[in-house]
């Protein structure tokens, strides 16, 4: 293992731990799951855009299984790969869109979405309400918080990439 490889895994620790905190630091709660936080996905989308797509991917699997880890909620195993760890890992895509952050962040954002909506229609429909089509009641609920977030997370990634750029210029994946 060479400095750069070593470098990335620390960062990518740190990043997950760092997940794990500002998880815990809830604008809003939904009750099945869900929450609008203080960045909590902007450490993923950090080492994505640092790091490359393939860093991103590892670092939101990691962070998928340490939320569930302390934080679980179980409905039905796939459920859980799709809450967790794919839905966390799909914001690594970012890391394949560096030259447009924004893009990269949206495109996580979205891919977390379909993952949380997929889980939504096929494991909690039955909390929709009467009448109400399990994929809108899906889609209304998940997006009610992936939106915030995700605009959150535009801001605050922004932000942290053009600190660390004076401090440190990013690493090509």
């Amino acid at each position: 293992m060479n400095r750069q490889d070593l470098r990335r895994l620390v960062e990518i620790g740190f990043a997950v731990a760092l997940v794990a905190v500002l998880s815990n630091i809830r604008v809003y709660k939904l009750p099945q799951g869900g929450s609008i936080t203080a960045g909590s996905l902007v450490p993923i989308f950090y080492i994505a855009l640092r790091w490359g797509g393939k860093a991103g991917l590892l670092a939101g699997v990691l962070a998928g299984a340490v939320n569930y880890i302390l934080e679980p909620f179980f409905v039905h195993p796939v459920q859980v790969l799709l809450d967790y760890p794919v839905a966390f890992g799909l914001l690594g895509v970012a890391g394949f869109f560096q030259r447009s952050p924004v893009i990269g962040i949206i495109v996580g954002g979205l891919a977390r979405f379909l993952a949380h909506f997929v889980s939504g229609v096929v494991f909690f429909a039955a909390y929709a309400p009467e009448g109400t089509s399990p994929a809108i009641y899906s889609a209304v609920y998940n997006g009610s918080y992936m939106l915030p977030e995700v605009l959150i997370s535009i801001v605050l990634t922004l932000l942290v990439v053009r600190a660390m750029e004076r401090i440190r210029p990013v690493q090509p994946a």
